[in-house]
């Protein structure tokens, strides 16, 4: 069952952000410890307005646990979106020239993470994941979606080509090259 996630997610939900976000996880909390790490995706979901809040989630609930979740915004409010996350780094490191990469444009809703737990993989589950995230962007009123994949993560390249991807840019994140796919919904 797809559902909006909850505050009372964040427990379940926090392993499944680090296992797709990887090291802009680990520069989005500020640490490279992984219980670090998962405290500070916990804290990030909990709060409101910021990327990774609940408020952006719907997540896929299987005998009353989050197994699934996809966090999705639309690009005009990432910088907004983003503020909070650079403030805290910024207190943190000491260093006010931290900044976050631009992942989204301004006109388009974003994908910003998908993430599916191993034990329920191959089930559909991100796939449905996509789907709600694109029938809430329709029913906001946005026609064009997006996302960005690891270059070298070829099944996520496939799944999302399957559902209707197209890559139209390269660009580099965490000094990684990411296609950045799109669909028109």
């Amino acid at each position: 069952m797809i559902r909006k996630a909850k505050q009372t997610d964040a427990n379940a939900i926090s392993p499944l952000l680090y296992n797709a976000l990887h090291e802009i996880a680990e520069k989005l909390t500020g640490s490279t410890n992984e219980t670090e790490v998962l405290e500070g995706l916990e804290y990030w979901f909990t709060k409101k307005q910021n990327r990774l809040s609940y408020e952006n989630c719907f997540v896929e609930e299987r005998n009353g646990k989050a197994v699934g979740i996809i966090v999705a915004y639309h690009g005009s409010v990432a910088t907004k979106l983003d503020a909070p996350i650079v403030k805290r780094l910024r207190d943190i490191k000491q260093d006010s020239s931290i900044i976050l990469e631009k992942e989204a444009e301004e006109d388009e809703y974003y994908i910003d993470t998908l993430s599916v737990s191993s034990t329920y993989g191959g089930q559909g589950i991100g796939s449905n994941l996509i789907l709600a995230a694109e029938t809430h962007a329709q029913e906001e009123g946005h026609d064009k979606i997006s996302l960005l994949v690891n270059l070298e993560n070829k099944p996520a390249f496939s799944l999302y080509k399957k559902l209707g991807y197209t890559q139209d840019n390269t660009l580099m994140l965490v000094g990684e090259p990411y296609a950045h796919l799109v669909k028109h919904i």
